[in-house]
């Protein structure tokens, strides 16, 4: 089977669950598992996601009410790799690909590829995403035992929390620094399954933008900053950009985490699990292995 993921998500599903050969096209944001470096590259962004957050946010805004597409499909190279089978989402225009583009893209070969669209919004859903890659590549073996070990995991970060009746620590993320989003869909889940309470997100709820005068009204004891997208450095400048100004400055009083989001936290596939485990580590350090400091680290002005 060949298959082209236009989501980064997607790619590491097929990737968890051993199907690599089948993958023959991935998007230019595709990067794990890094073996994906070598395939081909169907897509492109109108954005430069290396700005700082509030001139990214300002592209989105101008491309969108121009009515101009945020990404480019390659055509040509999507058809000359004659898919059978084309994973998409239909979850975030901002995100990805929108999947309309990509229907009818799929219409217009011959023979016509499937097309799957994952749109999770909660954790749980992601891991339905996961048999239902599955299913698709034939690999439902592999997705059964994937899942498996996946939930082993989260049922022991709960057992190991309620045998230790560790307490519950009041949580915010910040998906986005400027404007400020609050973190959503399965971000929720994530912060429960590790022992927290999210105070201002809700499971399976769009992120939305809030003021820092509501994060501080949330009463937060930590605080975990996770733009979608950016990793460990570019979250840690974020979150120190962040405190150093006026409106935050209440948060320097607070715990403050700067997290590895674009690996353990966006992308709605198999990382989350792991995502999970790192806020345990913060949340209850004594009880669990130590964090990883390539996956989050503790932010001090």
């Amino acid at each position: 089977m060949r298959v082209v993921s236009l989501l980064p998500s997607a790619t590491e599903i097929v990737g968890a669950l051993g199907g690599l050969e089948h993958l023959v096209g991935v998007t230019h944001e595709c990067d794990w598992p890094p073996v994906v470096s070598s395939r081909a590259r169907v897509t492109s962004c109108a954005i430069d996601s290396t700005k700082p957050p509030r001139e990214v946010d300002e592209q989105v805004r101008a491309l969108s009410a121009s009515g101009q597409a945020l990404y480019t499909l390659n055509e040509k190279l999507i058809r000359s790799l004659h898919p059978d089978l084309i994973l998409t989402q239909a979850l975030c225009e901002v995100c990805a690909v929108h999947e309309g583009d990509v229907r009818a893209l799929a219409a217009s070969i011959s023979p016509a590829p499937p097309v799957i669209s994952l749109a999770p919004t909660t954790l749980d859903a992601v891991l339905d995403d996961v048999a239902r890659v599955g299913a698709a590549l034939g690999l439902e073996d592999e997705a059964e035992e994937l899942l498996a070990g996946l939930r082993a995991r989260l049922q022991s970060v709960h057992v190991t929390l309620k045998t230790a009746q560790a307490p519950r620590p009041r949580t915010a993320v910040v998906e986005w620094g400027d404007p400020v989003f609050t973190g959503g869909h399965w971000v929720p889940d994530m912060i429960h399954r590790a022992g927290g309470v999210d105070v201002i997100g809700k499971s399976g709820e769009h992120s939305r933008t809030i003021a820092a005068a509501e994060f501080e009204a949330a009463d937060p004891a930590i605080i975990v900053v996770a733009p979608c997208g950016y990793d460990l450095a570019r979250a840690e400048s974020e979150a120190r950009r962040l405190l150093a100004t006026n409106a935050w400055a209440w948060a320097r009083t607070r715990e403050v985490w700067a997290m590895d989001a674009n690996a353990f936290a966006s992308r709605p596939g198999p990382r989350l699990v792991e995502g999970v485990e790192i806020l345990a580590r913060i949340y209850n350090p004594a009880l669990f292995s130590p964090l990883d400091p390539a996956h989050a680290t503790r932010i001090f002005i």
